[in-house]
């Protein structure tokens, strides 16, 4: 396959602002894929199968309800539909963008800050091709009889306790607010909120549908600063890919991407209680493996994460458009909150939703994922 390069940009920085937490390989080294055969129609009915072999998808986080879709694209065949002989999802938490380039994996679950920054600051052959959550899911999350952080400016002085996979994205909270780093302190935490509950840091680092979750059922009012709502609006749980494998792979990304869609159908049409069993055994499994996981699940909580992200990945525009869809709109608004840390890029430099596009062209019946 011929090589797909990516010409040098010139960007103009709207200030200085260190990436932490990313390390980008200087060279993009890719396995060649076969594909044989259009992946769209055999993803989306009964026509010969393409076989496009096995492909890794690196997951930003453990193997929890977070990616519950995944699980059902395994578990209902949709995966083996689309023509692939495996695929194999990498438990995080990992941003993805190191392996992406290193060519260790082919899809990565992802961020707009994260990939963002790596196109920003390192000028990395990325592309966001679709987006899982429409709605930034990350929180500073306090106790209501403790710091009880309710604005940016609240963060000053306080300890932060921040995990180095988020420190981009903590830090383009930061810069989108205007406050000096130096002058709170980031404390270096792992994804187990009980730093916060024992006192230890003042605001945690959190999903709106993990740690808030935990915190609160644990007994404890809490109080979240969402990114979303403090100059972060952008999208999250991104397809990313290479610029290269996207160019030299068209039909394969095309058949994940009608897998994925299916998959995540499921989580909005099967009973709640059936997705909450089907978690636990992909949990439970990479646990077995030997990944990072946090103790036995609780049912309970796996619902209410469930649900909590059903309101982050489900709006009125995936409604209208279809699941992982970017509207022009939310590209704009995921534009400016990059802006507002210290990335500027153009829409083209960081999003190809084309075949994302293609896909409900095609298939328009795929987009009425609500039953």
């Amino acid at each position: 396959m011929a090589s797909h390069s990516t010409p040098a940009r010139t960007r103009r920085r709207t200030r200085s602002l260190a990436v932490a937490g990313l390390a980008v390989a200087a060279a993009l080294a890719l396995s060649a894929c076969s594909s044989g055969g259009d992946a769209a129609s055999d993803g989306a009915s009964d026509g010969d199968a393409a076989s496009f072999g096995e492909i890794s998808v690196q997951y930003s986080w453990i193997k929890n309800e977070e990616f519950a879709g995944e699980f059902y694209a395994y578990e209902n065949g949709y995966y083996d539909e689309a023509g692939f002989s495996n695929v194999v999802g990498v438990a995080g938490p990992d941003t993805g963008v190191a392996k992406l380039l290193s060519g260790s994996v082919q899809v990565a679950l992802s961020d707009a800050a994260s990939v963002g920054a790596a196109v920003a600051e390192q000028d990395a052959p990325l592309k966001i091709i679709g987006a899982t959550f429409q709605k930034n899911p990350f929180t500073i999350l306090s106790l209501a009889d403790g710091a009880d952080i309710k604005t940016p400016q609240d963060l000053i002085g306080k300890r932060i306790g921040v995990q180095d996979s988020n420190a981009s994205v903590f830090a383009a909270l930061l810069a989108a607010n205007d406050i000096d780093p130096s002058s709170l302190e980031i404390v270096p935490v792992d994804f187990d909120p009980t730093p916060l509950i024992n006192g230890e840091v003042d605001g945690f680092m959190a999903y709106l549908t993990n740690e808030a979750i935990t915190v609160e059922m644990s007994g404890f009012d809490v109080t979240n600063l969402a990114y979303a709502e403090n100059g972060l609006p952008y999208v999250a749980e991104t397809y990313t890919v290479t610029d290269q494998f996207l160019a030299e792979n068209p039909e394969l990304v095309k058949a994940f991407l009608i897998a994925e869609i299916k998959g995540w159908t499921d989580t909005f049409t099967k009973p709640i209680d059936d997705t909450v069993s089907l978690v636990t055994k992909h949990y439970n499994d990479s646990a077995a493996a030997g990944d990072l996981t946090f103790g036995e699940l609780d049912p309970a909580k796996v619902a209410a994460g469930i649900s909590a992200q059903a309101l982050l990945i489900s709006t009125e525009e995936t409604e209208s458009d279809g699941l992982f869809t970017i509207s022009d709109d939310l590209k704009k608004q995921t534009l400016a909150s990059l802006k507002a840390s210290g990335w500027d890029l153009t829409a083209d430099e960081l999003f190809d939703t084309t075949i994302i596009d293609e896909i409900y062209d095609e298939f328009p019946e795929l987009k009425a994922y609500l039953p």
